[in-house]
């Protein structure tokens, strides 16, 4: 079915929430709450319980990163030590352990870095299609709401936010 998206102006982040407890409590079919954006001007800490918890997944690509870049770097360094195996060392080990773990260990923070702005690009799931649907209004005083769902449920979408006083209901059709 094709996807619709509407965004609805409130005056007042009370309403808002109501609108959002409304739509959770509602059980709309072609609807999730993850499809559901909140915009506003300012901050507002209580969003958070409003919205509900969403996954974070940064950190897996935090650790992820950090494992691999340890690991290549130690295998590359020690590969590049071993291939002088032929050569006397006088006594020392063909692949010092001590000076090994000082590059690792920059590998490992280096690894972590580059793969923790990579999956924080990818969890903000950036670069994205801008929505049309925005209106100046939100930058300056108005709490805005943007929900994504079927054909079916745009009747309910609208019905609830006329009946918390939406100033204004913008509509377009999905891709």
């Amino acid at each position: 079915m094709s996807q619709r998206h509407l965004l609805a102006l409130f005056n007042d982040f009370d309403e808002a929430v109501a609108v959002i407890a409304e739509l959770r409590a509602a059980n709309i079919k072609g609807f999730n709450m993850d499809d559901l954006i909140l915009k506003s001007p300012i901050e507002h800490p209580e969003v958070e319980k409003v919205l509900g918890d969403k996954p974070v997944h940064v950190q897996w690509f935090t650790l992820i990163g950090a494992c691999m870049g340890g690991l290549l770097a130690f295998f590359l360094v020690a590969s590049a030590q071993a291939n002088f195996f032929s050569q006397i060392k006088g006594g020392k080990p063909i692949v010092p352990l001590p000076p090994d773990f000082v590059l690792t260990y920059e590998m490992f923070i280096l690894g972590g870095v580059f793969i923790t702005i990579l999956g924080f690009l990818i969890c903000a799931g950036l670069p994205a299609k801008r929505s049309s649907l925005y209106s100046t209004k939100v930058s300056e005083d108005q709490i805005g709401i943007l929900v994504k769902g079927d054909e079916s449920a745009v009747a309910i979408f609208k019905t609830i936010f006329t009946k918390h006083k939406a100033l204004e209901i913008q509509e377009e059709a999905g891709k």
